[in-house]
């Protein structure tokens, strides 16, 4: 979005300095007060939660430059945290700005406010496709739709095909498609291997025809 940027640059005017945290860095835990929003200038996190049956449920990569969370009302100093945020690149630098202090600075900012309003127009949307993705899908389709969404977000064109050129764990995927264990995923990536659906250089992804995979995602 172009009003990450801005939003970066209002920051910056703002005096507010980024931070830098590593690779597997919480910056906030699911329902513990939380007096700051973030907004990720570089790198990448994972936002999850954790199920009452103590597995996490995987919501999102977000990748910077990106607000990660408003974090619910206007007013109040300190709300609970909606979710697990985790730094997931090698490095991630942010801003930990004070909720208040941002709304405040968003309502004197008409620029602010309409990429508010984008921000949430987009989740929302986001929101509704991962819903209709879990519910029209078995497991195998689950996947190569949570695959897609990832060539989206990190791929690029290569020989061959479109490289997913970030490292997601079999866990992690399993976390992010409502999958028991990581061995199923196994499985399904097995069978997608097979059926020249995908194909893995290294730790990473390819995808050699999007439009082969899609075919197994009902929409």
């Amino acid at each position: 979005m172009e009003g990450d940027t801005y939003l970066l640059n209002r920051l910056k005017a703002l005096g507010y300095t980024p931070e830098e945290r590593p690779r597997h860095t919480y910056l906030a835990y699911c329902g513990l007060d939380q007096p700051f929003t973030y907004v990720l200038a570089h790198g990448v996190v994972k936002t999850s939660i954790i199920l009452k049956n103590g597995k996490e449920f995987n919501i999102a990569y977000l990748k910077g430059p990106s607000l990660i969370s408003l974090l619910r009302d206007e007013v109040s100093a300190f709300t609970s945290a909606p979710f697990n945020i985790r730094v997931e690149s090698e490095l991630a630098s942010f801003y930990k700005v004070p909720r208040v202090e941002l709304w405040n600075d968003i309502n004197r900012d008409v620029g602010l406010q309409q990429y508010v309003k984008e921000y949430y127009r987009c989740r929302w949307s986001e929101s509704i496709q991962s819903q209709q993705l879990l519910a029209m899908n078995g497991k195998k389709g689950v996947v190569c739709g949570f695959l897609l969404n990832m060539a989206k977000q990190f791929g690029c064109t290569v020989p061959g095909g479109i490289l997913i050129d970030f490292v997601v764990s079999y866990e992690d995927i399993a976390g992010f498609c409502g999958i028991s264990t990581r061995n199923s995923v196994n499985r399904i990536v097995t069978e997608l291997r097979r059926e020249g659906l995908i194909e893995l250089q290294g730790r990473r992804i390819l995808i050699p025809s999007a439009e082969r995979l899609r075919e197994q995602v009902a929409e």
